[in-house]
C-alpha cells in the first residue's frame, strides 16, 4: 500500500481558478471539482471570490484569493484594500505577492511593510496568508532575506511563485525556503507540480501546500493507488497554474 492517505494528499491542494479566461461557467465547475476532491482551498479570482466563500461554507475545502497579483506593484494601500475586501467576502487564505521590484531594488523596509501591512489584516480577522516570492527572478539571497522577514512577521506559508511568472517550484528553491524559514512558517509550491509523484516528492522536501490546476488529474491518480472509488466530475480545460 502507497505510504500516504488521500487526505495527506487532497489537503496539500489548493485548487487554482486563476487563469483570467476562465468564464463564470469554468469558476462553478472548478468550484465543484474541490469539493468533490476535498481539496485545502480553491484559489479564485478576486471578483468570484463571494460566490465562492459561498458554495464552499460547511465544507473542509477553505476560500483562497490573491492580492497583488500577479506582479506586485501594487501598492501597499492597494493591497490592504484587496485585503480587506477579500476578508469581507469569506476569504480564509491570502495568497500576495511580495514588491518584486522593490526586492531586486533591495529596499528592504519597504518590503517588509508592504507584506505585515497584509498579515496584520489577515490575522486581525483570524485568517492565514501566504507570501509570494516568484523565485525565478530572484537570487537565492534575497530568497534567503524574504524567508527571515516572512519569519519575524508570522507569515503562514512562504510561496514560491505565481505560476506566472519564467519559472515554477523548483526542489533547490523548496529546499532553501525551508530551511531559512522559521519551523511555524509553511512552505507551499506552485507552478510545475503536475503530477502525484511529484506531489510526493515535494512533499517529502516539506512542502504543506501546493498550487494545482490538474487537481483532478493528481488526486484521481492517488484515488486508484489506494485502491478508491473514481469521483465523476466535469473538469474544465481552461485551468492554469
Amino acid at each position: 500500500m502507497p505510504d500516504f492517505s488521500y487526505a495527506d494528499v487532497a489537503k496539500m491542494i489548493d485548487h487554482s481558478l486563476l487563469n483570467p479566461t476562465l468564464n463564470t461557467d469554468d469558476l462553478e465547475a472548478g468550484i465543484q471539482l474541490a469539493l468533490a476532491y476535498d481539496v485545502a482551498s480553491v484559489c479564485i479570482m478576486p471578483y468570484y471570490l463571494k460566490r465562492c466563500a459561498e458554495l464552499l461554507a460547511g465544507s473542509t475545502v477553505r476560500a483562497s484569493t490573491t492580492i497583488g497579483f500577479p506582479h506586485g506593484g501594487h501598492t501597499t494601500a492597494i493591497k490592504r484594500a484587496e485585503a480587506e475586501r477579500a476578508i469581507a467576502d469569506g476569504c480564509e487564505e491570502l495568497d500576495m505577492v511580495v514588491n518584486i521590484s522593490k526586492v531586486l531594488s533591495g529596499d528592504w523596509d519597504y518590503v517588509r511593510t508592504d507584506i505585515a501591512a497584509v498579515i496584520e489584516v489577515a490575522h486581525a480577522a483570524g485568517q492565514k496568508v501566504k507570501v509570494i516570492f516568484e523565485n525565478c527572478y530572484l537570487s537565492d539571497d534575497q530568497k534567503v532575506r524574504l524567508c527571515e522577514i516572512c519569519s519575524e512577521l508570522n507569515a503562514d506559508w512562504v510561496k514560491t511563485s505565481t505560476g506566472y511568472g519564467t519559472g515554477g517550484a523548483t526542489h533547490a528553491d523548496l529546499k532553501l525556503m525551508r530551511k531559512h524559514s522559521a519551523d511555524h512558517i509553511q512552505v507551499k509550491a506552485a507552478g510545475g507540480v503536475r503530477e502525484l509523484d511529484a506531489l510526493l516528492e515535494v512533499r517529502e522536501i516539506g512542502v504543506t501546500r501546493c498550487g494545482a490546476s490538474r487537481t483532478a488529474e493528481i488526486l484521481g491518480e492517488a484515488r486508484r493507488r489506494l485502491g478508491m472509488p473514481e469521483i465523476q466530475v466535469t473538469v474544465s480545460n481552461n485551468a492554469g497554474y
